[in-house]
């Protein structure tokens, strides 16, 4: 029999963009700003929205919203642009909203459902549920790799 407290958690983000709920490892996470003016930058694929000047750090903006071929809003109150780092790189993504930090127990992570066949999925490491709700957890260095 194991015993419950040797349960390992993750401590996640969770955002949303369109209808659905998604995370991200608070590990990877630098901060969360508000939406701030973005400098386009010429030449670079449609979904990376320019840069910002994040206290003296020239910071690249990428919106996860046209990243995953979703519907694309007008600049809304509640957007919010979460800080990542990966690999000594600082990236933002621009966010519908950003909700909760929560623990996720690493065992009621799942595989990405094989039936998802959006073009999303190539982007998503699994799926966590939560009581009732269900958060798709991201696959940083897939969405930050521009050959995807």
């Amino acid at each position: 029999m194991t015993n419950a407290v040797e349960q390992e958690y993750i401590k996640v983000i969770v955002f949303q963009l369109a209808d659905k709920e998604y995370a991200i490892p608070v590990s990877h996470v630098q901060g969360i700003e508000k939406l701030m003016h973005i400098t386009r930058v010429p030449k670079t694929q449609p979904y990376v929205k320019g840069v910002i000047n994040l206290r003296g750090v020239v910071t690249p903006i990428i919106d996860l919203r046209e990243r995953f071929n979703l519907p694309i809003l007008g600049e809304e109150d509640a957007a919010r642009i979460i800080i990542i780092t990966l690999e000594d790189m600082e990236v933002g993504f621009v966010v519908d909203s950003a909700n909760d930090v929560l623990d996720i127990a690493a065992g009621s992570i799942e595989q990405q459902p094989e039936v998802v066949g959006s073009l999303e999925e190539e982007f998503i490491s699994g799926v966590a549920k939560l009581d009732n709700r269900l958060l798709i957890l991201l696959h940083l260095d897939r969405v930050l790799n521009p050959l995807s």
